[in-house]
């Protein structure tokens, strides 16, 4: 008789997966497509930050061209020339702040790479940096990543979630070591925009910690709402960097995936002063190298080519569904919302006084009986709301809500 012996080896892996957690969303996201893929019937739309219209025509076009003459080698790490000076341009054309194309943008694969490069430029150990909740679940894990401490800024539904001036000024003051603010302008989850009254309120507590930089994450800016057509979303939504004093310290993070349902195609940016952006681009280096050579093209074309009707008739759409998704909600039982989200695509309804306030067992109860998916608060920092992404079409939204209100009907 022969006796085999297994010997099971623990690979032990980087301790800092420990620091990270999984993003939610993608989890719930991946569960929507695998319940489909067995047959199952799931509303899943408004659980993805993800417009459920195209890109425009211009943009198709451009990304189809570029394959087709060959435009599919390496650019720059920095990305190309044409699509520098086109956010360039866009940038100072639409909201007033001026950059230099060939050393102060650094083109990245999604503004989300953008982000974490801006953040491992500025912060490192000991450092921490102020993160207002809710957030979107990246911003922590990528502080963790980069070896430095986020530092959690609650702020209250009847602000409309957004960081006040004395808040601010308090965080600051009791954590001397912060070195970044990062500010989600309009929010991902809530939706919330700051207004330039709101943003000079809080350039005049920055301008008492002058060594703390800005992370301005603006990649919902286009897409905010208002009842006078003549407003502009940059007159709703202005940048931060173009407040007196801010321009410095200001690392401003945009891209193409929303305003121009360019979400596959993964193209986003960094702008800043010249040596946060060589620091970018250093680490990006290392990374990625450059962003597609395909949606780089269709980049130049988003900005330079699209009818100017276009993005317009599109956030008219976006606001027809806020309104209704806000009508529905404000119908149901025990649910509240109590500043109606001006920006993005999101609302972040309280709904605390089901399931004890826990709204992870709420989303999955909601999955597994009535096959909707939600994200839980507590990912975003907001524990008893749940994230309602009404970028889905009119059919869908409605069907998710009829299906929100018989839950709560069920248990109430």
């Amino acid at each position: 008789t022969t006796t085999t012996t297994t010997t099971t080896t623990t690979t032990r892996l980087n301790p800092l997966l420990d620091l990270i957690q999984p993003s939610q969303t993608v989890e719930i996201f991946s569960k929507v497509k695998e319940m489909r893929a067995n047959g199952i019937d799931v509303t899943g739309g408004l659980c993805v930050g993800e417009p459920d219209f195209g890109p425009p025509q211009p943009v198709l076009d451009a990304a189809i061209q570029a394959l087709q003459t060959g435009d599919t080698r390496y650019t720059a790490v920095t990305g190309t020339v044409d699509l520098r000076q086109a956010i360039a341009q866009d940038l100072e054309q639409r909201k007033g702040v001026t950059y230099n194309a060939n050393s102060e943008i650094v083109v990245a694969n999604g503004a989300k790479q953008a982000v974490y490069q801006g953040i491992l430029a500025v912060a490192g150990a000991g450092d921490q940096v102020l993160v207002p909740a809710p957030y979107w679940p990246s911003y922590p894990e990528m502080v963790n990543l980069a070896g430095a401490q986020p530092v959690i800024v609650e702020t209250t539904a009847e602000s409309g979630y957004l960081l006040e001036p004395e808040q601010l000024r308090r965080a600051l003051a009791g954590h001397p070591n912060v070195k970044l603010l990062i500010l989600c302008n309009p929010s991902n989850p809530t939706g919330g925009v700051y207004s330039k009254e709101a943003l000079e309120g809080l350039c005049e507590v920055l301008r008492d910690f002058p060594n703390v930089y800005v992370l301005a994450d603006e990649i919902y800016d286009q897409l905010v709402y208002s009842d006078d057509a003549t407003t502009t979303a940059a007159e709703l939504c202005p940048s931060i960097a173009g407040e007196p004093g801010m321009w410095e310290r200001t690392l401003t993070i945009n891209g193409f995936s929303k305003a121009y349902a360019m979400t596959g195609l993964r193209l986003g940016y960094l702008a800043a002063p010249k040596q946060l952006a060589r620091a970018c681009t250093t680490l990006q280096s290392q990374f990625t190298s450059c962003a597609s050579s395909v949606g780089q093209a269709a980049g130049v074309a988003a900005l330079t080519q699209v009818d100017a009707d276009w993005l317009p008739e599109k956030v008219s759409e976006l606001k027809g569904k806020r309104d209704q998704c806000l009508q529905r909600l404000a119908d149901m039982p025990g649910v509240t919302v109590k500043v109606a989200p001006q920006g993005a695509f999101y609302v972040l309804p309280d709904v605390s006084s089901y399931f004890g306030g826990d709204d992870v067992a709420f989303c999955r109860e909601l999955l597994q009986e009535q096959k909707l998916a939600l994200v839980p608060g507590s990912s975003f920092g907001a524990p008893g709301t749940v994230r309602i992404s009404y970028a889905t079409s009119l059919d869908e939204l409605n069907l998710a809500m009829d299906k929100l209100a018989s839950f709560l009907t069920q248990h109430q």
